[in-house]
This record gives structure tokens, sequence and C-alpha cells, in this order.
């Protein structure tokens, strides 16, 4: 049986304590603040990063570096046969395609996943990867079972504050000057390649009920299982824990028949929405990783 390692980045949300329990390898995403280069989880911590975005600080994200990329797979080979590469999903980033460019030199022994995932989402893939393989499929395999199901998930993202979408341009100052003085706490969605704008919410609690809703919504219509039964429930945010712990228990009690997994949101979606955002994530189950 040929020996797999799965290998991603941190836009998983995967810091490398994790990646040792659970038995995979986290690339550390670059990041350029103030025209100097961080290594996220490695010199660069969540705190840290907040207090440089908020500071005002010049942040600008970047996909990992060639050598970096090549190097890491050249070492995890030396004791592996195939590689299982999880990158973040291509609609949000070029280091996707250019990882699979870089992988046609490596005779098929190094596959790349392109499954349109990002954050927690992107962090069932990669745990879904490892028990695929630990059950005996080759990187071949678990590369076309993670694809099938690459729009098989959503993501639901309360923003608190505009002045980030405003300042990466994924909306015009008018729009934003407009939103805050309505006070409006628009909610985004990730469903397979980009972030869209998704409704617009007068208060928090609006938009909590929003994004439970769609939620359901998604059980019921999208992927036919209203109970949940088949379905992953995961739950992200930016910066302010507390908010994030009071919400869990609010999404617990709507949806009793699932365990959620709640994590901090990628620094790679974090820088473009800021600190208090609040999501609520979901991915059907794959049947080889859940007998």
């Amino acid at each position: 049986m040929s020996k797999v390692i799965v290998v991603t980045d941190s836009n998983s949300g995967i810091t490398p304590d994790e990646a040792k329990k659970l038995g995979v390898e986290v690339i550390p995403m670059p990041f350029y603040i103030d025209e100097q280069m961080y290594y996220e989880n490695i010199d660069l911590t969540q705190e840290q990063f907040y207090e440089k975005l908020t500071a005002g600080g010049d942040i600008k994200t970047s996909m990992p570096l060639v050598g970096d990329v090549t190097d890491k797979w050249d070492e995890f080979l030396k004791e592996n046969d195939e590689i299982v590469y999880i990158p973040m999903s291509s609609g949000l980033s070029s280091s996707c395609e250019t990882a699979y460019m870089l992988s046609q030199d490596y005779d098929g022994k190094v596959q790349v996943v392109n499954n349109q995932r990002i954050s927690v989402t992107m962090r069932q893939s990669v745990i879904d990867a490892k028990n695929l393989a630990e059950a005996g499929k080759n990187a071949a395999e678990i590369k076309q079972i993670l694809e099938d199901a690459k729009f098989e998930s959503s993501i639901y993202i309360m923003v608190d504050t505009l002045n980030y979408l405003k300042k990466g341009g994924r909306i015009t100052p008018a729009a934003a000057a407009l939103g805050t003085l309505l006070k409006l706490k628009p909610v985004l969605q990730i469903q397979g390649e980009k972030l869209d704008a998704f409704a617009k919410a007068r208060t928090v609690k609006q938009a909590k009920s929003i994004m439970m809703d769609a939620m359901k919504s998604d059980f019921e219509k999208r992927f036919n299982n209203p109970d949940g039964s088949q379905i992953n429930l995961e739950m992200a945010y930016t910066h302010d824990i507390a908010a994030a712990e009071a919400f869990k228990e609010e999404v617990q009690a709507a949806f009793p028949n699932n365990e959620i997994v709640m994590n901090p949101l990628s620094l790679s979606v974090s820088c473009h929405i800021g600190p208090g955002a609040l999501a609520i994530a979901c991915s059907k189950k794959i049947e080889y990783c859940n007998k």
C-alpha cells in the first residue's frame, strides 16, 4: 500500500501543534505587513496579526513561495510515496493553480486538490483526506473523492465593520459610508469559489438569525439532510472569542444533533473582513471517513 502524507497550508486554520496531533503537515502562509514578511503561526500569531490590522498596518496576503512549497514536498517524499496537497480555494487565490503547475514535475506523486475550501471547511477536508489515506486510498483516489464533493459546503459570515471590505476594494467608499451610517451588519457567503454578498442585517441579532436560517435551508434543500446527521457543522470567528462562544451556544440550541467544531477564521480571509466577524459553516460528510 502506498504511504500517503496529507499536506495543507495555514489557511486551513491548522496550527503546527494541531498538525502534529492530526498527523498532517502545514505550510505557513506568508503575509507582508508594512513591507515586512511574516509567516502565519511561525512569527505571526493571531493576536499579533489583529494588533497590526487594527493599528492600520498595510497588510498584504501572498501565496506560499514556490521554493518553500517544493522544498517541503521534496522533504516529505523522502519518507512517503505520495502527497495529497490541499491549498486554499482557487477562487480566492492563485496558489492552487501554481501548486498544480509545480506538481506536474513530480510524476503523479503529488496530487493537488482543488475542492474550493477555506478555513474550517478546508480543515475538514484535511481530516477527511487523512482518514481516507488511513483507509487505504491512494493520493489520486483521495483527490477525486474530495473534488467530487467540492461544492457540498457552505460558509456564512457576519461582518462587524465595513472598513476592511472598503480597504480591500470589495465595496465602494460610498457603499461603506452608507452602510456604516445605517449600522448594517452584512452577511457574506462562500459556496464554492468566491466571497460574495448574501444579505444585509441591521443588528447582530438579525445577522445571526439570517445565518442560522440559511444553514437550516442548506441542510434541507442543498444536502437533503434536515436532521444534519450527514453534515459536519463548524463555526469560525475573528478575534473576539467571547462573542463566538456566546453565539456557539445559540447555534448548538438550533442544531442539537450536531457537534460543533469552532476555530479562528483564516487570516487570509480575516484581513479582508476585520475583527468581530462570526461565521457558520458546514460540509457534507465523506462516506469513507464517517463509518
